[in-house]
């Protein structure tokens, strides 16, 4: 029961403020879709079937470029984080360039990115793992600094060496860091997929969301933005479910 009322808060939450701001600025209905004609168009009403594989299909397209992004970004995320602490003076050349490249917009960087990787899934997942990798990167050094030192030291004291410690006491003692890291991740890598598709790719939903305005096809825009908001708060609840039975597997605290 639980888990319904928190899969559900979010969409009651999101359907109550986009009818809310639909009546506040009294948009236009020609352009403005309600979640009443979302559902006509996905689900009650004539061509239902098509709309859904108008939108299905980018949507696998999009789910495919931010899933190996995502895993990109947070796989090295979690090796940078490791390495600041086993190789000293990594973290002090590392993160001034990190914190240099992520203040670059990503925008004026994914034409770049384009040109270097290719337009393929490479190229994508680039984009994507940028997206992912340094907030989560933050996050993880800053739950490995703050694991249990008492038992790193006491580990230490009986000869254990520093990959031992990090293996046996840091990572386990952040893991609520590492899944706080993935649910700051899941939006972003659809997004950065997105991205990547409406700038370099020309495939998936991020590519035809550019195109559904040129055509006045504002029920497909706004379709779009529906499902990819449902899929996106399924992901986040799903990382979150695992996170609870994963820290309850390792007796850690919940973050």
């Amino acid at each position: 029961m639980r888990i319904l009322i928190r899969l559900a808060t979010p969409f009651v939450l999101v359907v109550l403020l986009w009818i809310g701001l639909i009546k506040a600025f009294a948009l236009d209905p020609l352009v403005a879709k309600s979640p009443a004609d979302v559902w006509s168009y996905l689900v009650s009403g004539p061509g239902a079937g098509s709309h859904r594989d108008h939108i299905g299909s980018p949507l696998m397209q999009t789910l495919t470029d931010a899933g190996v992004g995502f895993a990109a970004g947070l796989a090295v995320a979690a090796a940078m984080a490791v390495s600041f602490l086993l190789i000293p003076g990594v973290e002090h050349t590392i993160l001034p360039v990190a914190v240099l490249v992520r203040s670059v917009p990503l925008v004026a960087m994914t034409p770049l990115i384009t040109l270097v990787f290719g337009r393929g899934l490479l190229g994508t997942t680039v984009v994507c793992g940028l997206v992912v990798c340094f907030p989560a990167l933050v996050i993880m050094a800053q739950g490995l600094r703050t694991a249990p030192r008492l038992t790193a030291e006491l580990c230490r004291a009986y000869g254990a060496g520093p990959w031992t410690v990090a293996r046996k006491v840091l990572i386990p003692g952040s893991l609520p860091s590492l899944f706080a890291s993935a649910r700051v991740g899941v939006p972003s890598a659809l997004i950065g997929a997105m991205l990547a598709e409406w700038l370099a790719t020309g495939k998936g939903l991020g590519y035809a969301m550019l195109l559904d305005p040129n055509s006045f096809d504002y029920s497909a825009l706004w379709a779009s933005v529906a499902v990819l908001t449902f899929v996106s708060i399924v992901i986040y609840n799903a990382v979150a479910g695992l996170e609870a039975l994963v820290l309850a597997r390792f007796g850690a605290p919940q973050s």
